[in-house]
Parts: structure tokens; sequence; C-alpha cells
């Protein structure tokens, strides 16, 4: 009949044929395969098609017991352990490039942690150049630094200046007003797009000075 010669050219070359003994080697039986992947049809696959059939083919290596002995249980273990380690690098990547390492929009302090004294130095070499909106900022970054450091204030990743005023008042009741007009101040230098003045700088840094050897209130 036509349709048998046409069924026989569908069936691998690797295979034998049905009407003599199964008798191949696992040695062999991969070569044969290699040859036949090998072959153009496998050769415009895409890459994800690709890593997958070798990811499974892996997997079928190390099952190729029977999964009762020795060698099936460690190859299990192994299975378990390989998804254990993916998924941790993928929570970690998650982690790395998800926006948690940015400073939330109107926090305080940016990206890189510095000391008070740091934001100090920045401040005064900032206000050397006549920046004084990049000095109003590091200086009111330097009272909220100071205020975590002397434990005025508890650390709060992207606390806003008015939340730094509002913590830092209850604590310093005396320096409650100043502390909210250095916050609006920082505000507006930040995010209203004012240039800050010379005036202004100094006296935030008079706040600073101040501040620095404030004691707490009952209320801290």
């Amino acid at each position: 009949m036509p349709f048998a010669p046409l069924a026989a050219s569908f069936v691998p070359s690797f295979m034998p044929s049905l009407d003599s003994p199964v008798d191949v080697g696992r040695d062999q039986a991969a070569d044969e395969a290699a040859r036949e992947l090998s072959r153009a049809a496998y050769q415009h696959e895409s890459l994800f098609d690709r890593l997958q059939r070798e990811i499974f083919q892996f997997i079928g290596d190390l099952m190729s017991g029977d999964g009762t002995g020795t060698g099936g249980v460690l190859s299990l273990v192994l299975i378990v352990v390989v998804l254990v380690v993916l998924a941790l690098l993928l929570l970690w990547a998650l982690r790395r490039f998800s926006g948690s390492g940015r400073a939330e929009p109107g926090a305080v302090f940016g990206r890189r942690e510095r000391t008070a004294a740091e934001h100090r130095s920045e401040a005064e070499r900032l206000a050397a150049e006549e920046d004084w909106a990049g000095a109003i900022r590091e200086r009111l970054r330097a009272v909220a630094r100071d205020l975590e450091e002397r434990a005025v204030v508890a650390p709060l990743p992207g606390r806003t200046a008015m939340e730094l005023a509002e913590a830092a008042g209850q604590a310093l009741p005396s320096h409650a007003a100043d502390l909210r007009a250095a916050a609006r101040l920082f505000d507006d230098v930040t995010y209203g797009e004012a240039g800050g003045t010379r005036e202004e700088y100094l006296t935030l840094a008079s706040l600073d000075e101040r501040l620095r050897s404030a004691r707490t209130g009952v209320t801290a």
C-alpha cells in the first residue's frame, strides 16, 4: 500500500525496526539521539526551547535510575538543592533591582548613608561654593543624622523633613518651631526649586549647633 512507505519515512533513523530485536545500549542510544538532534530541524529552535530541553535532559539523566536506590535518593536531593538555590538567587535579584534601594520621594536622606559629621563637611563645602540649595539640604541631613546618632529620634528609612521635625519637636519642644521652619526650607530648595540664600543657610547652621547641645524633654 502507498501509505506504508510514507509512514516509514517519518520514523527516525536511530529507532530499530519493529521486526528486529531491541538491543541498544545506553551509550549507543545517546549517540543516536545526539545525531538526531543535530539535524537541521533542531538548528532553528529558540534559545528558550534549547535551554528547556537541556534542563529536562539533565534532570532525566539524574533520574535515570529507578528512584529507589541510593543513586535515586541522591538525585532527588540534588534537584531539591538546585531548586532552592535558584529560588534564593531569584529573591536576591528581585530585592536588588527593586525600588527598595532608592530613596522615597520626599525623604531627607538619599541613597548614600553618611554620618552627621560627613553631612556637615559636605554642607560647608557647598556653602563655600555658594551652592546654597545644596548646602541647606546637607545641613538638614546633618541635623537629622545627629538626632538619630544621639537617639533623640529613632532612625526611620524614608522619613520626610516634616516628619523629622514633628518627631524631634516632641523630644525638643523648645526647638519645635525652628525644626518645622527648617523642614519647610528643605522642601522648598529640594522640591520647590527654590535657590536658597546665604542667610537661610546660616540660620539652619545655627539651629544645628543649638540642637547639638540641647537636652531632650520629658516627652522624648
